[in-house]
């Protein structure tokens, strides 16, 4: 009896024994990782602009005159002047290259621009026949059509605010309207003589700087500065015995507001797909 239950408690003993090793060779094993599953997120980006558009522009023009020179009997003479202020009329066609290049060829009418100026000659006042220093008045103007091609950068997008620079090159048919020269009363040569104004293509070219502001998807409104340069050619005709005139060219300071209107291909974004996140999946153990 007595070795009936010392076998019996050895058994016990032992199984417990293995059960206690099973289950720290569980706990010795390494865990099972399940991975979780790889989420994209997809980009959202700027799609391609490009596509014609038209434009409009209003402008106003502080003009500079470079001087002129006219011939004389004895020799050159200068006229001296100022240009008045000016209103210019545009239009345009462009194309959007890419977000950030355009070009477009505008035609810009600009208004009557009144000049006045004087020229100092020699004179004489009887019954002397010595020749005496004069200063004589002019006054005459000139209208304009203006054809550049031109070039932009865009210098980056804030929101609906898009700053940019351009240049741009072609010519000015200039159409100078008739000069009147008045000599005064104090001088035997008094009187008001008529030269006839005379028109040429000249070369000119711009330089601009500005910001453009969406208003929609097509529109845009276009507010900015242009410098522009139109080189010599003929001013005037001959007449009592001076003549011809030809001027040295002129600078205008533009401000100019105007509208660009997309024919196609306005600006899109590719719209974020919402994806859930995901836990990472829990640690299992074997």
């Amino acid at each position: 009896m007595k070795q009936a239950a010392l076998k019996l408690a050895a058994s016990a003993a032992l199984a417990t024994a293995f059960g206690v090793s099973a289950q720290a060779a569980d706990i010795i094993e390494p865990p099972i990782y399940v991975e979780p599953p790889v989420v994209h997120h997809p980009e959202v980006k700027l799609k391609k602009i490009e596509g014609w558009y038209i434009r409009g522009d209003l402008g106003y023009a502080w003009n500079e005159f470079r001087g002129a020179d006219y011939a004389t009997p004895g020799g050159t003479n200068h006229l001296f002047g100022e240009l008045d202020e000016s209103f210019i009329l545009g239009a345009g066609i462009g194309y959007q290259i890419n977000h950030y290049l355009r070009t477009d060829v505008t035609v810009d009418y600009t208004f009557k621009t009144d000049f006045q100026g004087f020229t100092i000659g020699s004179c004489t006042i009887a019954p002397s026949t010595d020749q005496v220093p004069c200063t004589s008045s002019d006054t005459s103007g000139f209208d304009a059509w203006t054809v550049l091609a031109n070039a932009y950068v865009d210098l980056g997008h804030y929101g609906k605010i898009t700053p940019y620079v351009g240049a741009g090159i072609g010519g000015s048919y200039v159409r100078w309207h008739d000069l009147e020269n008045t000599i005064p009363d104090t001088f035997d040569q008094r009187g008001t003589t008529i030269h006839e104004g005379q028109s040429s293509w000249r070369f000119a070219y711009a330089l601009m700087a500005g910001v453009s502001v969406k208003a929609s998807k097509k529109l845009s409104v276009d507010l900015g500065y242009r410098f522009k340069k139109t080189h010599q050619g003929p001013m005037f005709g001959f007449a009592g015995g001076t003549g011809p005139g030809w001027d040295k060219g002129f600078e205008s300071h533009e401000i100019r507001a105007g509208l660009r209107y997309k024919l196609g291909g306005y600006e899109k974004y590719h719209k974020p797909v919402h994806v859930p996140v995901h836990h990472p999946a829990p640690v299992v153990y074997k």
